[in-house]
């Protein structure tokens, strides 16, 4: 199985539509910097529904050596900078990112990136749930932003 590197989106839209033990079923190992664990410990503590990374014993944290430069002038989310690092200095995981420019600039980076959308359709695929559907349609509500055109396209990438 593979390794994955995740940002606090992924984890928090996962955990709204219940469906956060996913990862487990896709992933080796889930790794996610201090930076991420902050905002999800800031989310809970304002009385936002958060995961609680306390009790998620297959998430480990792991910090990245240093973030490179260049990136620190973009309008990047302090994990979503720590994780690409993270996934520079450990080639091969997976980085889940949702942000649309965190994205391109970790395929710039030459990086494998997934969203959470791609997380359910890779889920159906490996039979770990048999409809997307219902997620995908939980994930619009959870206020993950979906244009119609989007959710039609991954319906139909994974057959539905």
């Amino acid at each position: 199985m593979p390794e994955a590197i995740s940002n606090t989106s992924p984890l928090l839209y996962l955990h709204r539509i219940g469906a956060l033990d996913l990862l487990q079923g896709l992933f080796a190992l889930v790794w996610t910097p201090g930076a991420v664990l902050a905002e999800l410990q800031e989310g809970r503590l304002r009385g936002y529904d958060v995961p609680d990374p306390a009790r998620l014993e297959w998430l480990q944290r792991v910090e990245p050596q240093h973030t490179p430069s260049e990136w620190l002038t973009l309008d990047l989310g302090a994990g979503e900078l720590v994780v690409m690092a993270l996934a520079l200095e450990r080639p091969g995981h997976i980085v889940l990112l949702d942000d649309a420019l965190a994205r391109r600039t970790a395929q710039a980076a030459g990086l494998d990136v997934w969203g959470t959308l791609r997380v359910l359709v890779e889920a159906k695929s490996a039979g770990l749930i048999g409809r997307i559907e219902p997620f995908v349609d939980n994930l619009a509500q959870a206020g993950l932003w979906l244009s119609e055109e989007i959710r039609r396209r991954v319906l139909a990438l994974a057959g539905e």
